[in-house]
């Protein structure tokens, strides 16, 4: 945790009662008289840090420290929309004799995550879906994963009369995502043989039976990303904020410490013995975990004893995975595909540069605006 003291000003944004200060970023060429602000590949090497305090398979929260907000936004934006992963896509209804809408039942199906051998799904070609008025293009072993729901409502014979608890009265009273049953086609038997494709979390409700209904679907799984539907993002959330900064500029101690640190959530406001007196004295404990409700501010006996602040290049992160793959391999899944998109914008620009550098000399005459033209501007 970096102190309030050893914190630049200018990356620190001021919030305030009523308002939010130094929200801009001054650190780019010319803003600053005599100061270097250019960027560099070396400079930000140098400088820039990952840390982590948190990774489990479905959790990880960490810090990216100086990097631009635009960035860190791009990561979470990548994560909700862009990083591929396996959803129920086609439900093909047999029987369905539930209360439940076969429409609905299908919504449902489809936002069940699912996991499997991750090496297999990452391999998975896409499924095209045809352009209008083309045939439909039939599924493979490489582009689709079937899976199957069954279950009947019966009476269990012999159950007492008094009995009220529907489990106990009938089979499959309640239809659950581990019901779903994976059917291998192809190579699937051997690439997803040690980790078959199942529901992510097995004790999802999907619907309730009585006696004489009747589920029986057959399903479709295909890659897809957010974008196109929520059900193919690979994260349950991804969010990020900036790191708070708490600074105590006069002694609070006693009573008054404790009202101090109700004003904060738990753990951020910590108790030391004052130096001077041996009362407990209130000293900053761990500042990441304060949501800045600024309460603090609202009580006068506070006022001008305490500064709070952002760091607007420090950034937590963090990243709740549906399962399908850990949360951390999801931010190098985030990270790989911004790599993509930039090495396709520098082919792009050098190909564009390349055309206009042969207009030019062919003197066709497109080698970039006139005036007279639209976007065209006086230098």
């Amino acid at each position: 945790m970096p102190s309030s003291d050893h914190v630049d000003p200018r990356r620190v944004v001021g919030v305030e009662a009523e308002i939010v200060t130094n929200v801009t970023s001054t650190d780019f060429p010319g803003h600053w008289p005599n100061e270097d602000h250019s960027w560099g590949i070396d400079k930000f090497k140098n400088t820039f840090r990952v840390e982590f305090h948190r990774n489990t398979p479905l959790f990880a929260e960490f810090d990216l420290i100086h990097m631009d907000a635009s960035i860190a936004n791009t990561f979470r934006r990548i994560l909700l929309a862009e990083v591929p992963s396996l959803a129920i896509e086609t439900v093909y209804v047999q029987t369905n004799t539930s209360i439940i809408q076969d429409e609905v039942l299908s919504h449902r199906l489809g936002l069940i995550p699912l996991v499997g051998d991750k090496k297999a799904l990452i391999n998975m070609q896409w499924f095209m879906k045809p352009a209008s008025g083309d045939p439909p293009q039939d599924p493979t072993d490489d582009n689709t994963i079937v899976l199957h729901l069954s279950a009947a409502c019966e009476r269990i014979p012999g159950v007492s009369r008094s009995e009220t608890d529907p489990h106990k009265l009938y089979t499959n009273a309640s239809v659950y995502a581990r019901d779903i049953v994976f059917d291998p086609a192809g190579k699937q038997v051997t690439t997803f043989a040690n980790n078959p494709v199942r529901a992510a979390n097995p004790n999802i409700l999907i619907a309730k039976l009585r006696p004489g209904q009747e589920i029986d679907v057959t399903m479709h799984c295909v890659k897809g990303i957010g974008q196109d539907h929520a059900k193919f993002s690979p994260v349950a959330t991804a969010s990020y904020r900036l790191l708070p900064l708490i600074k105590i500029l006069k002694p609070i101690r006693g009573k008054a410490a404790e009202r101090f640190a109700a004003c904060f959530p738990r753990g951020v406001v910590a108790f030391e013995a004052d130096e001077e007196t041996g009362e407990k004295r209130a000293v900053v404990g761990n500042a990441r975990n304060d949501t800045v409700s600024r309460e603090v501010l609202r009580h006068e006996e506070f006022k001008g004893c305490v500064e709070l602040g952002r760091v607007r290049d420090h950034f937590i992160f963090q990243i709740e995975s549906t399962g399908q793959f850990d949360a951390d391999e999801l931010f190098l899944s985030a990270v790989s595909v911004l790599k993509a998109k930039c090495t396709v914008l520098k082919r792009e620009t050098h190909r564009m540069l390349k055309k206009q550098a042969l207009d030019a000399r062919s003197g066709s005459g497109n080698a970039g605006p006139k005036k007279g033209d639209r976007g065209w501007a006086a230098e």
